[in-house]
């Protein structure tokens, strides 16, 4: 006789069955079994994993969600340091704790997990590691035992059901009670569900671990209570303690809060993560960029991160695990102070006080040429005009410390955009189009915006990919199709209404002021967080090293520094080009543009360059000589050949032309000129010249295996992590919690990811980036100086040095990318003699190296932004593809 939907009897798990020897990554000592009465004075079997340490330092307190268990914290039990008691609970009724016949309440599991860890004595400081609904009872527990509580670590969860439209599709499938016994209890649906979420598929070890104690019906009917404890409805009976735990939270307010995240989870979604920051603005954040519900499975490195943020807790002998002691730099980081002549100390300055100094002059601020016709626009009209969108801005409820991400063509729009909206004391979120749809879409989401200003069309295509934020549409748009599409006001309106209304009161000068987004070049683009102070410092770094003046004005052929413009005091044009593609700048396009603005100044990528150079046949004489008035030209981004700059010298016979070193995260940093590039000479890697007053350099020497764990040097020759300290060196990578830490190790530094040395000269020369170091078993190679050096060979354009194989043992090949109208153009192995040539030309000199194979690719792949730095690690795949004899 079959028992009805909701009679599945439970069977009693016999400590036998556990087997935890069989589990990958456990220790059977961890397994154990505790009997404790529970609110009703039932006694119940738990199982928890416990490490048995002594806690002389603290207890870290892991719960699972559902339909996981214990097995879920494996790594942070085998990563525990010394003086850390680790436990890791099953709920009843979950993993191999005791079945139950009548289904928990949230209010009851955070009863019984207080009656737990009275029971193991569990007396504190504690740290809660929590995920799924595990949070939810974790922070239960965490506010009723505030006494004990150290910090919260919180994986994928969420403590508000109405940020999201509606709860997931299987949660919502589920709810019913037939569905839900077939999809959580009678199959393993929901089971199997779970690990499924994960791309790419967990390993078969991780999901049979998983899954096993819940390998029969009977054991999964907690699987089908979690999910009807759910309170989706106002009703529920466990919906006065949901909201109870999330209205608490800010009781948490001095509570150290980690949050490790999976943004591709669809249970838990980004607006939940955003809903935990709002409730726990002082929560640190690490985003794992491709993790999805089970981030502890996706991104092993969660209980890496995990233990070194408590570890930074210093709560005891843990320390702060930063690898050795370090050279803390000079104090560069803090705006200088100036007097006045009386003495008294002079007002902070600001990104835009060169725009107001301005503010009355007729002068073209900036210019734009698209499709034969130029637009320009004073500086009297773009202050003016940043002063009334800043007062509509803030009319229309754009707060102080609010992320507004800006969608928006470079030119005049995009310019008063950025300086209203950090007038009004908000954060700009820059990511540009050259990181393409999907990369602008994973920027954006990472960074949270409280709001988007951008083209329609852009607004549409956000909406698309679950951008948040509310809309602001750039153009004006009918109100009714605004209304709509849930759009609020426009620019144009929102400046109209600013007119005559009061301009907000200055933000502070270390006010929070952009997250701009790396290039992705070495993997997924990563918010850089700005102040005001270290914006105004680079402002003035760039001023000092080019000595620009407003009798400057400069053509910005590389999108973000067309902003630069107004800040300096500067008129800047924007180029007739396509600003996601570096390389559609032609010389026409550039002689236009210098002609348009009379411009001194010229800031070029490589690959803008190289187009430049070669459609120079197109420009008439009158061209030509409107180049001969630039006087400086700029190229950064990778680096520019000096081959390259040669040609463009005779393009701009007067021009100083200088390479900045620096990225995203600081620049400049270095500086060289041509005749210094010549003057240097050929080394192994590619000389960026001397640091820049007020910066100072160290090096992280390589191990053998190429790893940076050196303590910091500036002893000349030495290879190693470039390391910087300088007052506009960014504030920190956003919600990046750990790739921080690891950046910023060593107190007062940054770590650049760019690997190089000193000269004895005191010049800068960079070999390539650390993760693309090659760990040989002869010790590190770097790339730069290897492939410049083939780069010299007849018929070769580009080249790219990297490893295959396993780290420590990694062998050398060269991929060639043969110059245009080569007729080595088939994809695969390189001809005899060019191996041949290679081979010699690198076991010869300073470094010498073996070479294992020489292939070529007719076109090597590069980033999108610069479209200039070869992406080593896609070539490095399809090398050891091609090489094991697959299909490349």
């Amino acid at each position: 006789m079959r028992l009805p939907a909701e009679e599945i009897r439970p069977q009693e798990i016999r400590p036998q069955e556990i087997r935890p020897e069989e589990l990958d990554g456990v220790d059977p000592a961890w397994s154990r079994f505790v009997e404790v009465p529970d609110a009703a004075g039932v006694t119940r079997r738990w199982h928890v994993l416990d490490n048995g340490a002594e806690p002389t330092v603290g207890t870290m307190l892991c719960v699972h969600g559902n339909p996981t268990w214990s097995y879920l914290w494996r790594r942070f039990l085998a990563q525990a340091p010394t003086g850390w008691r680790v436990v890791a609970v099953d709920h009843l009724g979950m993993g191999w704790s005791e079945r139950l016949d009548a289904p928990r309440t949230l209010p009851e599991r955070v009863s019984d997990l207080g009656t737990l860890t009275a029971a193991l004595e569990i007396t504190g400081p504690v740290v809660t590691v929590a995920h799924d609904w595990g949070g939810l009872i974790s922070l239960g527990w965490a506010l009723a035992h505030s006494d004990q509580l150290a910090g919260v670590v919180l994986t994928n969860t969420a403590v508000n059901l109405s940020v999201d439209a509606a709860p997931p599709g299987l949660i919502r499938l589920a709810r019913t009670r037939a569905l839900r016994q077939t999809v959580c209890v009678r199959t393993p649906v929901f089971l199997q569900g779970a690990s499924a979420l994960s791309r790419p598929r967990l390993p078969a070890a991780a999901r049979r671990g998983l899954e096993l104690p819940y390998g029969r019906a009977d054991r999964r009917q907690s699987i089908g209570d979690f999910v009807a404890d759910i309170p989706v409805g106002p009703d529920h009976p466990s919906r006065p303690a949901f909201d109870a735990i999330g209205a608490g939270l800010g009781a948490l307010a001095q509570v150290p809060v980690l949050l490790l995240w999976g943004p591709r989870d669809p249970v838990f979604t980004e607006r939940q993560l955003e809903d935990l920051l709002h409730r726990m603005p002082h929560a640190d954040v690490q985003r794992y960029a491709g993790a999805s519900h089970l981030v502890t499975e996706d991104a092993p490195q969660t209980s890496t991160d995990a233990w070194r943020w408590v570890g930074d807790l210093g709560l005891g002998s843990t320390g702060s695990q930063s690898g050795g002691a370090a050279e803390r730099p000079a104090s560069p980081a803090s705006e200088p102070t100036a007097e006045g002549p009386s003495g008294a100390a002079r007002p902070p300055r600001r990104p835009w006080d060169a725009l107001l100094a301005r503010a009355g002059d007729p002068a073209p601020a900036v210019v734009e040429l698209s499709g034969g016709t130029t637009t320009t626009t004073s500086f009297a009209e773009l202050e003016r005009r940043v002063r009334d969108l800043a007062a509509g801005l803030a009319a229309d409820g754009v707060r102080p410390g609010d992320r507004v991400a800006l969608l928006v063509p470079p030119g005049v729009d995009l310019t008063v955009a950025v300086y209203a909206v950090w007038r009004v004391g908000a954060v700009i979120v820059v990511a540009d189009a050259g990181l393409g749809l999907r990369g602008m879409a994973h920027a954006l989401r990472s960074a949270g915006p409280d709001h988007v200003i951008g083209i329609g069309k852009a607004l549409v295509a956000m909406a698309a990919l679950r951008i948040p934020g509310r809309r602001i549409v750039a153009e004006p748009w009918p109100a009714a199709l605004r209304r709509a599409l849930g759009w609020g006001a426009s620019l144009p309106e929102l400046e109209a209404s600013g007119r005559g209304r009061p301009v907000p009161e200055l933000p502070p000068a270390d006010a929070e002021a952009a997250v701009l987004f790396t290039s992705g070049a070495t993997g997924p683009a990563k918010g850089v967080v700005y102040r005001l102070s270290q914006l105004r410092a680079q402002i003035d770094q760039l001023q000092s090293t080019y000595a620009l003046t407003g009798a400057d004005r400069w053509v910005a052929a590389f999108a973000p520094f067309a902003l630069y413009g107004p800040a300096l005091g500067v008129g800047a044009a924007v180029p007739d080009m396509s600003v996601t593609a570096p390389g559609t700048l032609t010389a026409r396009a550039l002689a236009e543009a210098v002609q348009a603005i009379e411009a001194t100044v010229v800031f070029a990528s490589p690959a803008a360059l190289r187009n430049v150079v070669a459609t120079a046949s197109a420009l008439t004489a009158e061209q030509r000589a409107s180049l001969g008035t630039v006087r400086l030209l700029m190229s950064a981004g990778a680096p520019v050949p000096a081959r390259l700059l040669v040609q463009v010298q005779e393009l701009l016979p007067a021009a100083e032309l200088h390479t900045p070193y620096g990225m995203t995260e600081a620049l400049p940093l270095a500086d060289i000129s041509l005749p210094e590039i010549q003057a240097a000479g050929s080394g192994h890697g590619v000389c960026v010249g001397r640091p820049r007053p007020g910066v100072q350099v160290r090096l992280s020497p390589l191990d053998d295996l190429a790893r940076a764990e050196g303590e910091l040097t500036d002893r000349t020759g030495v290879t190693g992590e470039i390391c910087v300290a300088a007052a506009h060196v960014k504030e920190r990578y956003d919600r990046l919690w750990a790739t921080e830490r690891r950046s910023s190790r060593n107190p007062g530094w940054h770590r650049t990811g760019d690997v190089g040395h000193l000269d004895d000269q005191g010049r800068l020369w960079v070999e390539g980036r650390l993760v693309h170091v090659l760990s040989t078993e002869r010790g590190p190679v770097t790339p730069v100086g290897l492939e410049q050096r083939v780069e010299g060979l007849a018929g070769v354009g580009s080249a790219a040095v990297v490893g295959v194989g396993p780290g420590g043992r990694q062998q050398v090949v060269v991929v060639v990318e043969p110059v245009a109208g080569s007729d080595r153009v088939r994809d695969g192995l390189a001809d005899p003699t060019l191996t041949a040539a290679v081979r010699d030309l690198l076991a010869a000199g300073e470094r010498p190296v073996s070479v294992a194979a020489v292939l070529v690719l007719r076109h090597l792949p590069v980033d999108i932004r610069h479209a200039s730095k070869i992406d080593r690690a896609a070539v490095g795949r399809w090398a050891g593809q091609l090489l094991a004899g697959h299909r490349a």
